[in-house]
C-alpha cells in the first residue's frame, strides 16, 4: 500500500518525504517511510501538515516515542506551518505493505 500525498507543492512534499525516512523503528533497520507506516501526507498550500501514520503493532514499544519523532521533525522543516499527526491501526499495517526496499533489507525477497 503506498502512502496516499495530497501536496500541490511537489517539492515541499519531497522534502517531507526525506525527512520521514530519517526516522526509523528501532526494532527493525528500516525507516517508516519504506516500512509502509505513513498512510497519508496532506499538505494544504499555507503550510498546514497532516500525517495519517501507522506501528507494525498497537504493542509496539515505540508508540510513544517514533510518532512524537516523526512529529517533531516534520515541525522544523522549512515551509510547514503546523503538524498534526493522527496514529491509526485501520488498515492493521502487515509485511506486505512494505516497499521492495525494505523487503530486501529485510530478507523478504
Amino acid at each position: 500500500m503506498a502512502a496516499i500525498i495530497k501536496a500541490t507543492n511537489t517539492e515541499l512534499a519531497q522534502r517531507i518525504i526525506d525527512e520521514i525516512k530519517t526516522c526509523f523503528d528501532p526494532e527493525i533497520p528500516v525507516d517508516v517511510w519504506e516500512l509502509g507506516l505513513i498512510y497519508e501526507i496532506n499538505l494544504a498550500d499555507d503550510g498546514d501538515l497532516g500525517i495519517v501514520m501507522t506501528l507494525t503493532s498497537p504493542n509496539c514499544p515505540a508508540a510513544e516515542s517514533l510518532p512524537a519523532e516523526v512529529e517533531g521533525k516534520l515541525k522544523e522543516l522549512p515551509g510547514i506551518k503546523s503538524v498534526k499527526l493522527d496514529l491509526t491501526f485501520e488498515p492493521t499495517w502487515d509485511k506486505n505493505m512494505m516497499s521492495e526496499v525494505a523487503q530486501l533489507e529485510l530478507g523478504f525477497m
